[in-house]
Order: C-alpha cells, then structure tokens, then sequence
C-alpha cells in the first residue's frame, strides 16, 4: 500500500468487496411470493385465493413488506421489485 494515495487505496478495497444486497432479500420467503403476486397485479383477496391465506394475513404481509423496504404502497414496492429483478 505504500505510495499509494487514499482514494487509490479505497478504489482497491471496493472493487473487491461483495456486491451489495438487494433491498428484496430483506424479504422472507412468502413476502416475496406476495410481492410478486401483487405486482402481477392480482388484488388482496385474489393472493389470498391464490396461497391458501386469509386477507388478513395478505394485508400483513404487504405491511411487512412496505416497511421493510421503506415504501409507502403497493405501487412504490412493485416497482422497486421489478427494477430488482431486472439488474439481477
């Protein structure tokens, strides 16, 4: 590491460090089948036709799902699965 500079140093590292996660690894393993149902577009009652669930245990996956990728609805967390899936 001699004679080289701060940023030459840190470029190094990172370039070898592991990729970041993705926000949706966060996800359980339901919560990403919920996910990508809703943003098949099927509604609350259609998903939980769909996975043998009640609604409410839909609505409170979908909750789950909002906070844990720091979204507000259903349209913001489709969106960011799609770019997800997309870059992977």
């Amino acid at each position: 590491m001699t004679g080289m500079g701060i940023s030459e140093s840190f470029s190094e590292h990172e370039s070898s460090a592991p990729r970041a996660a993705s926000v949706v690894d966060r996800l359980s393993p339901r919560e990403r089948v919920v996910l990508e149902l809703a943003t098949l577009g099927l509604t609350n009652v259609q998903v939980a036709a769909r996975l043998g669930l009640t609604i409410h245990a839909v609505k409170f996956h979908l909750a789950s799902i909002y906070r844990k990728l720091e979204v507000s609805n259903r349209t913001e967390a489709a969106v960011m699965y799609l770019r997800e899936s997309r870059t992977s």
